[in-house]
């Protein structure tokens, strides 16, 4: 496709379409079949960051023409040619070819803008909100190197300090003359805001006062918290606490029998996540080393909000707290759906048919996701017909979001891709990183809702595909590529007892560890960079 965008090569380049062989008889014992491949090589990755960062595709204004029955964009701009819909027609040779002449949605790749006549927002009036813990835990003392001597600052010290060396680069003028607003909003019996705007001497000076001691009001910190941040998206809340909330609303300090309780805040906790990434919220929690703050329930807020979950020594706070900062959302309310021919569906999405849906809600610039699609189990009384070697079927990915300005914007890229009976074909052209991120990305999304069992077995699956991979075509680089991902996914397929909180057998009632939590949480949002930047980035 000559001219196409490089980033057509994630839809889905890495392996042809594979469909089920057709029937033969058994190989014999000690020979593979050579048609037989294990695991799923169908796996498509998309670039969010990227795709939704993109200037260079100019957007047209209003709706795109979309399919009454499917909502896919039509590769015609006739009305009366929704009957031929690639999406919802039949697929096989008997079934009528699709249109060929482009239209607004026909091309490969089209950007509209849904809403040309506003709202226009500045986004340099999003929130950045720290909450920050100051019970009385936070005066236990940890030892600091500083002009070659061994001196000891309290876990409120380390955070202030953090909080006000972070925040002047973080509010850096934009391009009006004036820096973002922001502030800091502590918590332990009461909830208190501290907050400033232009400069952070104001700031520095409300964080030198303050003083550890109460308990740890952490349910009621952060939904005032996220209810500022929600005036505007795009804002940002990052929570820091060294213990458990303990307080009536999101009580985590319960002891196991008190079920109900705990049910309660896990509820708390993952409604606050919904209504956050329904503002646009992102919200991060940090918690301090070699305390226990139930980040598996915790976690909620920064897994749906697409924020970080974090734990740091008091000596390196200032560092997480840079890297949180890193990642500024670039989009907010998205959503992701892909369609197939009939033929075909997804695999663990919500629709799980021919078209997929994932909400994603905030974006940010090295954000990727991973989904699997196959063939779907043949029913003999279907009209559905099996996909044939050669046939060639169409893809679609739409994304809908809501730049920080306030527009909405829809992006549709259309593609076709070759059906294959062919294992060597696939093999030949099958990406281990890939293939290595969705089993990362899945894997850990099952094992968070304490699906060990099933975590596992889709990491075997894969892994036998990846065995089968190397042995085809072999490198150095994919040989590498190989161990890592062994490395990255051992929790699950060997320890994943070391990340529980009770060692017995696992169940799918098993909470983590804080440690377990924060490890999982950070594989089911990790990208195709994270593993082989984790060790380098962290100093020592």
């Amino acid at each position: 496709m000559r001219g196409a965008p490089e980033y057509l090569v994630l839809l889905p380049q890495p392996a042809p379409l594979r469909a089920p062989s057709p029937s033969r008889p058994p190989a014999p014992d000690g020979i593979l079949d050579p048609d037989s491949l294990p695991g799923n090589p169908n796996v498509i990755l998309v670039s969010l960051g990227k795709l939704l960062s993109e200037d260079r595709v100019h957007p047209t204004e209003g709706e795109p023409l979309l399919c009454s029955q499917c909502g896919a964009g039509l590769l015609s701009c006739y009305d009366n040619m929704v009957n031929s819909c690639s999406f919802c027609r039949p697929a096989g040779p008997s079934a009528p070819a699709a249109p060929s002449a482009p239209g607004p949605a026909g091309v490969p790749d089209r950007l509209f803008l849904l809403n040309p006549e506003g709202p226009h927002l500045d986004p340099s009036d999003a929130l950045l909100i720290f909450c920050i813990d100051i019970s009385g835990s936070m005066g236990i003392t940890s030892p600091v190197s500083s002009d070659d001597k061994t001196i000891y600052r309290t876990r409120l010290h380390l955070a202030r300090t953090a909080v006000a060396a972070v925040c002047p680069e973080a509010l850096r003028p934009t391009t009006r003359a004036a820096c973002r607003p922001g502030s800091t909003k502590t918590f332990n019996n009461q909830v208190t805001l501290h907050g400033y705007e232009g400069s952070g001497d104001r700031l520095q000076r409300a964080l030198l006062g303050l003083s550890e001691g109460g308990s740890t009001a952490l349910g009621p910190a952060a939904l005032l918290a996220i209810a500022m941040a929600s005036r505007q998206a795009g804002s940002k809340v990052i929570v820091c606490t060294d213990g458990k909330a303990n307080t009536d609303l999101g009580n985590l300090e319960v002891e196991d029998h008190d079920a109900h309780t705990l049910l309660s805040s896990t509820i708390f906790y993952q409604d606050l996540g919904e209504w956050a990434a329904s503002k646009g919220v992102t919200v991060s929690v940090l918690s301090i080393e070699g305390t226990d703050c139930r980040l598996d329930e915790l976690g909620r807020l920064a897994d749906r909000t697409g924020g970080k979950v974090l734990i740091a020594s008091p000596q390196n706070l200032h560092w997480e707290f840079e890297k949180i900062l890193e990642d500024q959302a670039i989009a907010t309310h998205c959503t992701v759906s892909l369609l197939f021919p009939q033929s075909l569906c997804l695999r663990g999405e919500r629709e799980a048919e021919h078209k997929g849906t994932r909400e994603v809600g905030n974006v940010s610039p090295h954000m990727e996701i991973t989904l699997q699609f196959g063939a779907k189990e043949q029913d003999p009384e279907s009209a559905v017909p099996l996909l044939s070697a050669g046939e060639r079927v169409s893809v679609q990915l739409q994304l809908r979001y809501r730049l920080r300005d306030g527009r909405e914007m829809l992006r549709v890229l259309t593609a076709q891709r070759e059906v294959t009976h062919d294992s060597s074909s696939v093999l030949s052209s099958l990406s281990l990183a890939i293939i290595q991120l969705n089993s990362s990305q899945a894997g850990a999304a099952l094992a968070v809702r304490g699906r060990f069992q099933d975590a596992r077995a889709e990491g075997d699956a894969q892994r036998l595909l990846m065995d089968r991979a190397l042995q085809h075509n072999c490198s150095a680089e994919e040989e590498q590529i190989y161990d890592q991902w062994k490395k990255t996914m051992e929790p699950i397929h060997g320890s994943i007892h070391d990340y529980t909180r009770r060692k017995s057998v696992v169940s799918d009632s098993q909470p983590l560890t804080d440690k377990g939590a924060a490890l999982l949480y950070g594989m089911k949002h990790s990208n195709t960079n994270s593993i082989s930047l984790r060790d380098k980035q962290r100093p020592q």
